[in-house]
């Protein structure tokens, strides 16, 4: 074969031999591995009450969170599948990942409401109710109610019926955490309309994209949490 013929041999196969060749396999992110909680928990355009924003939470509040739902404290069949063999380090990771993201707010619809249910659930918010021992939402969760770090998620945001929720969990007992599970028994105080005026009320806060969750609460929390063991102040 003449070296010409050769070359024009080799012309002809190039095609071929550049469709054949291997490709790259895609690289191992976390990310990549956790498309399947991206797809409910981080979806574009859409803030409802089944799949809560988890994005920006506080790193130990998402890390107990996962630790519940693997050990049956909270009841989910999706996420108990998701993370029932998982081991605590890689919880520990994927509660630092979500941590970490902080994509724009996606409104959820303000709810209509009443002058009067929005004025109570504004002073449940802001004050509690210390005859009945309901302490406010803002001494735990943050004066601007976005979360303090490491373990209290912020309450802005959030769907009026994902709160409502999850306050009938707490009071249903579907919904625990570590002992003390101080929601728990704030739940258990309030009444179905004490509930219905604070997810109100809180969700039809404007949301700042550029808040974060404070650093250390303003004073000693008013309640002992399990999930909060340094800052736990009297039951």
């Amino acid at each position: 074969m003449t070296l010409s013929r050769f070359l024009l041999r080799i012309a002809l196969l190039a095609p071929s031999i550049a469709f054949s060749a291997p490709t790259a396999a895609p690289s191992d992110t976390l990310a990549r591995r956790l498309a399947p909680c991206l797809a409910c928990h981080q979806p574009q355009g859409r803030n409802d009450a089944f799949f809560p924003h988890i994005a920006g939470k506080p790193e130990d509040y998402l890390y107990n969170q996962l630790l519940n739902f693997r050990d049956g404290r909270r009841q989910f069949p999706m996420m108990t599948y998701m993370v029932g063999n998982l081991p605590e380090p890689y919880l520990r990771e994927i509660a630092q990942f979500f941590a970490s993201q902080h994509p724009p707010h996606v409104p959820a619809p303000v709810p209509a409401a009443t002058a009067q249910v929005l004025a109570r659930g504004r002073m449940l918010v802001l004050q509690g109710d210390a005859a009945r021992r309901i302490p406010a939402c803002v001494a735990c969760h943050g004066q601007r109610l976005t979360g303090v770090a490491p373990a209290i998620p912020g309450l802005v945001g959030l769907p009026r019926d994902y709160i409502n929720a999850q306050f009938g969990a707490w009071k249903n007992r579907a919904r625990r955490a570590q002992a003390p599970d101080c929601m728990a028994d704030v739940a258990a105080r309030l009444t179905e309309a004490d509930v219905a005026a604070v997810s109100t009320w809180l969700a039809s806060q404007p949301v700042d994209d550029a808040a974060r969750p404070a650093t250390a609460p303003a004073a000693p929390l008013p309640m002992r949490c399990g999930g909060v063991p340094d800052h736990g102040g009297a039951p």
